[in-house]
């Protein structure tokens, strides 16, 4: 036994001081500086939101008479092109109205008038040069609330890579500034990361549409700005 253990402690002998060795070599002088990048692009997707409200003296007359306007409304966007995965509804609401009349006591009297039903639809709009034309459709079949309308990117992925490329470039420039002022020099990268910021959808707000306007709705999709933020250490020589 004590034959084969010998070359063992040997080797544990020689290895520990090495290792010993590595961990008090001094870590390299390094920096660590931030990027910002920003790329813009036009859009290419209008999200709508489009609202349907009929009121009615039961809650199922109002029912009926939503349903009745809203499958005309979905018919009409299928018609303009706009496809099943397009098109989802976001909420159904059923709410009783009533009137409030002030008694003698002080108190209040509530007397049921109406019931009013609310239906309303996400419509992603991939040709967005019909979106006037899809939102005047709309109201002439009966949208008469909502009128929610942003503008995004379906896949903005290029965009922001030149978002990246920009922040990256913008650490590189400030680390040499910052170690030529030192008297030093940025070597090799040690660590990097990147945070992106994307912007919120260009929203367009809207009151309730007055479907006796006639006229086309006019709108401008103007461009999106995507933002990265990188961090980087450089070794310095």
């Amino acid at each position: 036994m004590t034959r084969h253990l010998l070359p063992l402690a040997l080797a544990a002998a020689i290895a520990f001081p090495a290792m010993a060795g590595a961990a008090d070599s001094p870590t390299p002088a390094r920096i660590v500086v931030s990027g910002e990048g920003e790329a813009t692009t036009p859009p290419d997707l209008a999200l709508l939101s489009l609202s349907v409200m009929r009121e009615a003296k039961t809650a199922r007359a109002a029912l009926d008479a939503n349903n009745d306007a809203m499958a005309a409304v979905i018919a009409a966007m299928k018609a303009a092109g706009i496809k099943d995965r397009d098109l989802q509804t976001a909420g159904i609401q059923i709410n009783p109205r009533y009137n409030y009349t002030n008694k003698p006591d002080g108190s209040q009297e509530a007397e049921l008038v109406a019931y009013q039903v609310t239906n309303t639809l996400a419509v992603r709009v991939r040709d967005i040069d019909k979106t006037g034309e899809i939102l005047d459709k709309a109201v002439s079949l009966g949208v008469n609330q909502g009128g929610g309308i942003s503008f995004t990117n379906d896949n903005p992925a290029a965009t922001i890579d030149a978002a990246r490329k920009k922040a990256v470039a913008n650490a590189i420039a400030k680390a040499k500034t910052l170690a030529e002022a030192a008297g030093v020099s940025i070597g090799r990268v040690l660590e990097i990361s990147d945070q992106n910021i994307a912007p919120p959808p260009m929203a367009i707000n809207a009151k309730a549409f007055d479907a006796a306007a006639g006229a086309a709705v006019p709108t401008q999709a103007g461009e999106n700005a995507y933002n990265v933020q990188v961090t980087v250490t450089f070794e310095l020589k």
